[in-house]
């Protein structure tokens, strides 16, 4: 029975080492085919500082699959410094998809590129991680020797750009000059209308009468046009040196005008020269409006007429006064005058839309309201794009970049407390103002120096110094300058470089004006040293918070061992 038993088991525990290796090649191969379709390498697993290694994924693919592969920085510790393109082969009825990515990092040590993941499909894979080696250079000092580090060169700030300004401006007033010259002030050619319209009545009436003269109408039989003009003619010479309505005037109105005129001898007109107006006008409306057409030559003597009639008028007319000439004189200066004036308002025109259009053009580029503050000279702006000054104020030391130099104020030194205070300051409270005070504990100092106090002098004590009672000592001083509604808010402040200190900050009002604070306090020296740093500008002033912002953001410190 026994026997039997052990047999038995002997031949289950065969059994099972006889498939333990079948069962492990099964799910090794099932492994290899969920995971053979995306492959990876990389062409080096050793490199050195900055070198570049290319690291490949391999994706077997169906036509109607869709492959997404990593993108963006996702291989970091390692930094990808380019994306190659996707390479293509076409392996039976798949697709083989090549995506290879420029790796490197400029730190020596060991790194592991992450897993990374690709979508084919549906389905989602994730690669291996790859360990590579970063080295150092290795230096030959026989070779290749060592140097100090060079110093610091000054840089000096360049020129300014005054020469190409005053260029670009001569060149605007150049063509606004020659613009004002080409539009209002050049002597242009006078048109044929123009030229005709300064002739004098006269001649201006003989002149449209030798045209109608050299005139196709009779030969095209338009007598309704020659007529026209023929009684314009005659009628514009009598508006002008008769009767002012006789452009408007019907013929039996004008003629009756004539008359008139003729019995109150104001004019010198023959009867049979009104006469043969009379019948030239008469004969002319029932041409126009009755479509009479008389005979060619009668209409060529009606012209000649009218020529006639026309110098008899001229001769017929008195000469004119002193005071006629002189209101014909004083009226065509006051045209001229108006011609002038009209010029001008066009010229201050052309002006005024250049202008706006270069405001306009450069509101559109920098932002309207700069283009105003900067046209106006807004000071707080100047600043700010002014030259500024990084310096050290005090011991130990407070760096920081203003727009001016802080001017130092010595206080004297208070006996009874054995401290003293350095204040360096720019501006007010009641305008943007920069201010840096250091309080030295001069007794502490004595002690760090290693210098003991005489014979029956008592040591002095070395209180720990409170930044709270310090910042309500800057508010009473706030209040003392007659400010009011003081608004305060506590924070801690750490500097770039690691000083620790408290940050007082909030608003109040002075000389009817909203003002923000800020003030920092630090204690240095094994609390020997004070250092407070206070800075105000006013409310909805743009640059002037912009310039308080870049002061703090400045503000360095000799970092507490």
């Amino acid at each position: 029975m026994c026997k039997d038993w052990l047999d038995k088991k002997y031949l289950k525990n065969r059994r099972a080492r006889v498939l333990k290796p079948v069962f492990s090649f099964l799910l090794v191969l099932t492994s290899w085919f969920s995971m053979g379709q995306v492959t990876t390498s990389i062409d080096s697993t050793s490199i050195k500082i900055g070198e570049q290694i290319t690291y490949q994924i391999k994706v077997e693919s169906e036509p109607e699959d869709l492959v997404l592969f990593p993108e963006g920085q996702s291989f970091k510790p390692l930094e990808m410094i380019e994306s190659y393109a996707v390479d293509t082969i076409k392996k039976d009825a798949n697709f083989e998809l090549i995506k290879k990515y420029g790796l490197t990092q400029f730190d020596s040590g060991t790194y592991f590129i992450p897993k990374q993941k690709i979508v084919v499909g549906s389905k989602s894979y994730f690669t291996d991680s790859l360990k590579v080696e970063v080295n150092n250079i290795q230096i030959d000092t026989t070779k290749q020797g060592l140097y100090d580090i060079k110093p610091l060169i000054e840089v000096k700030k360049p020129s300014s750009n005054w020469f190409q300004t005053l260029l670009i401006i001569l060149a605007v007033i150049v063509v606004l000059g020659a613009l004002a010259y080409w539009f209002f002030f050049r002597k242009k050619p006078l048109t044929e209308e123009e030229k005709i319209a300064l002739l004098p009545p006269y001649d201006r009436a003989k002149l449209a009468l030798k045209k109608l003269e050299e005139s196709p109408y009779l030969e095209n039989s338009e007598y309704k046009q020659y007529y026209s003009e023929l009684t314009l003619a005659i009628r514009n010479y009598l508006d002008e040196k008769v009767y002012d309505h006789a452009l408007e005037s019907t013929t039996d109105e004008l003629i009756n005008r004539l008359r008139l005129l003729k019995d109150g001898n104001q004019i010198d007109l023959s009867v049979e020269t009104i006469k043969n107006l009379e019948s030239i006008l008469k004969r002319a409306d029932l041409v126009k409006f009755a479509k009479s057409e008389p005979d060619k030559e009668l209409a060529k003597l009606d012209r000649q007429t009218v020529d006639l009639e026309i110098d008899h008028v001229k001769e017929a007319l008195p000469e004119p006064s002193e005071e006629e000439k002189l209101m014909d004189e004083q009226y065509k200066l006051e045209q001229e005058r108006k011609l002038k004036r009209k010029k001008q308002w066009t010229l201050a025109g052309v002006i005024g839309a250049f202008i706006v259009l270069i405001f306009v053009g450069f509101g559109l580029k920098y932002g309207f309201s700069y283009v105003k503050d900067k046209l106006f000279q807004n000071n707080y702006l100047e600043l700010m794009e002014g030259e500024w000054v990084d310096s050290a104020y005090g011991v130990p030391p407070v760096y920081m970049s203003t727009p001016e130099v802080l001017k130092r104020i010595d206080k004297d030194t208070d006996d009874s407390i054995m401290t003293k205070t350095t204040t360096f300051t720019y501006g007010s409270v009641e305008d943007l103002g920069v201010s840096v005070s250091t309080t030295v504990n001069q007794n502490q100092g004595q002690q760090q120096q290693g210098m003991q106090p005489q014979q029956g002098q008592q040591t002095p004590s070395n209180p720990e110094i409170d930044l709270n009672a310090a910042g309500e000592k800057i508010m009473k001083g706030f209040e003392d300058k007659g400010a009011t509604n003081i608004l305060t808010k506590q924070d801690k402040y750490t500097t770039p470089n690691g000083a620790e200190g408290l940050n007082v900050h909030g608003t109040f009002s002075v000389s009817g004006e909203e003002m923000n604070y800020s003030l920092f306090l630090f204690v240095a020296e094994n609390n020997a040293v004070l250092q407070q740093i206070l800075i105000t500008w006013p409310q909805n002033q743009e640059y002037a918070e912009k310039i308080a912002n870049r002061v703090v953001g400045s503000i360095e410190l000799k970092k507490p061992e």
